[in-house]
């Protein structure tokens, strides 16, 4: 399954201790776009939380599965992401384009004038 929209949120990072060893998970708010747009709270699980790099404000594409347990009679749903694709023109934090000043030489592929 795929989601779109943007990433609106970000929890902080939980970690903790499991009979598997040490976990950690990060939920994202991400919007969808539609003319009704839905809130939807997405967690990403362990290395992925890095190799993604998910950012607020950024445009995405999420591959998500979806799985629900119970506990003391209760359900619960998660939507987790293992797969993130960018959106063009996407929102990105990318460092500003280096500006050199004018220089007095001329062009490499003109002659000089003298």
């Amino acid at each position: 399954m795929e989601l779109q929209g943007k990433i609106i949120q970000i929890n902080p990072l939980q970690s903790g201790e499991g009979r598997n060893g040490t976990w950690k998970k990060q939920e994202y708010i991400l919007e969808t776009k539609s003319q009704y747009p839905k809130k939807v709270c997405v967690t990403v699980w362990g290395d992925k939380i890095d190799q993604f790099g998910l950012k607020q404000n950024e445009e995405v594409v999420l591959s998500i599965e979806l799985e629900s347990r119970e506990y003391n009679g209760r359900w619960y749903t998660d939507v987790r992401a293992w797969r993130v694709e960018r959106s063009a023109g996407a929102e990105y934090d990318a460092p500003e384009p280096e500006i050199l000043p004018p220089s007095n030489e001329p062009p490499l592929d003109e002659a000089p004038p003298f």
